[in-house]
């Protein structure tokens, strides 16, 4: 299982961090990609232009970090003008699933491979790597985004500009129960915030170069300092990860009906039957996501009225 002596990693890590910490704790890293021709304003801006516009989500940066979704600001701009302006657009934007596009989905894996192959693997199959997946952030200065948690591990790298990235200890669900979980996974990312919650805190402070691992369901808030940022969030999942998220989803969709749920784990037999239902019926519905319509109807139905909140202004 020893990693090729030859290959350069994109991604380190100090104090052994990618073999000690990953994937239980969050750590600060270090990364090769700022420059990338990828991941430059203009070619942002081109990207924005291609993807679908369900994949771009954005609104304005004036946020408080316990913010009401319901109540966010909108920026009215389209998306290409929002990246072409975004020194001074007020504004923050998410490209979602950037791995759609080949050329970026090949600087994903290749990250991810280096990541692998540091810890003694030889490939992101062999390391549990998967549903990679890339969000793309850019965000005009004094910027915050909102107080949440994430369903699948993360290395995000700085880019450009300045950072502030603090994350939060929820392994024993004291900020965000397990209602509070469901919620974020299936519903809305956003997550209540309590000053109480400080003493949880680690604070990772970002230039370009430099980045954080966080890993799954660590409720984190981010906020810009003075100039424009760039950022990318590389992430995926383990089986486990995509098990207890399918088991959150199918609950979510019983608990819409009026029928209670217990939450993932505490009737190991019952989840069994849920996977395998919700799986079968995913399979029927997975092709229809081809289409962007589609996409909006299939999450109005499980989701509820409000799950294209993002689109609410298109």
């Amino acid at each position: 299982m020893n990693a090729p002596s030859n290959v350069a990693p994109v991604i380190t890590a100090s104090n052994d961090s990618l073999t000690k910490d990953f994937p239980l704790r969050p750590f600060a890293i270090k990364h090769k990609l700022s420059g990338h021709p990828l991941l430059t304003l203009p070619r942002i801006a081109q990207l924005a232009a291609q993807m679908p516009r369900d994949l771009i989500e954005y609104n304005s940066g004036d946020a408080s970090v316990s913010q009401d979704p319901d109540k966010v600001k909108s920026v009215d701009l389209d998306p290409v003008a929002v990246v072409k302006s975004i020194e001074s657009a007020g504004a923050w934007m998410v490209l979602k699933r950037v791995e759609k596009m080949p050329e970026y989905r090949v600087l994903l894996e290749d990250v991810l491979t280096s990541v692998a192959r540091a810890r003694g693997f030889r490939s992101c199959v062999d390391a549990g790597f998967s549903q990679i997946e890339g969000f793309l952030f850019v965000s005009s200065p004094n910027s915050t985004t909102p107080f949440h948690m994430d369903a699948e591990d993360n290395f995000f790298v700085q880019i450009h500009g300045e950072k502030f990235f603090t994350v939060y200890d929820n392994r024993d669900g004291g900020i965000a129960d397990e209602a509070q979980v469901e919620h974020s996974i299936t519903k809305h990312r956003n997550v209540k915030f309590d000053d109480s919650f400080k003493p949880r805190a680690t604070e990772f402070h970002m230039f370009e170069n430099d980045g954080c691992y966080i890993p799954y369901l660590w409720p984190h808030w981010v906020r810009t300092a003075g100039s424009y940022s760039i950022s990318l969030a590389i992430t995926w999942k383990t089986k486990e990860v995509s098990r207890r998220n399918d088991l959150h989803f199918f609950n979510s969709m019983l608990r819409g009906a009026g029928l209670p749920q217990a939450a993932p784990g505490k009737n190991p037999a019952l989840d069994g039957v849920k996977l395998a239902l919700w799986r079968s019926a995913r399979a029927v519905i997975e092709p229809l996501r081809a289409s962007e319509t589609m996409r909006r109807i299939i999450r109005r139905i499980a989701l509820g009225k409000n799950a294209n909140y993002y689109l609410k202004n298109t």
